[in-house]
């Protein structure tokens, strides 16, 4: 059974349960700054309050994606990335660069256990 958990805005933020799995997707709330660090520590902030929603955390992460719409920038996520990850469970991660939707730069697309 998939149990669906509304997310705060933007409407892009959402999370999903299915069995055991949790998929979540998340982009910096509102206001967004234009710092690629900005935006991908508050998207990740976002990401802990989904899994935490679903009854989970990010020591459970199984992967994550991170788009991000300039790759040169990809320094900088990477350093929000590295505050933030469970050192001791780091998942696996695949960093795209891809055209989103502006303002936002990043969105993280997280799967994990509950």
């Amino acid at each position: 059974m998939i149990q669906r958990f509304a997310g705060l805005t933007p409407t892009r933020s959402r999370a999903v349960a299915h069995d055991d799995l949790v998929f979540t997707v998340a982009v910096a709330p509102d206001p967004v700054s234009p710092s690629m660090y900005e935006q991908s520590v508050r998207a990740l902030a976002r990401i802990d309050e989904s899994l935490a929603l679903c009854g989970t955390d990010k020591s459970k992460i199984l992967s994550a994606i991170v788009y991000i719409a300039d790759i040169k920038q990809k320094g900088e996520m990477n350093r929000a990335w590295d505050e933030w990850v469970d050192r001791k469970n780091p998942p696996m991660r695949a960093c795209l660069g891809v055209d989103l939707e502006p303002p936002h730069i990043v969105e993280i697309v997280v799967t994990a256990v509950k």
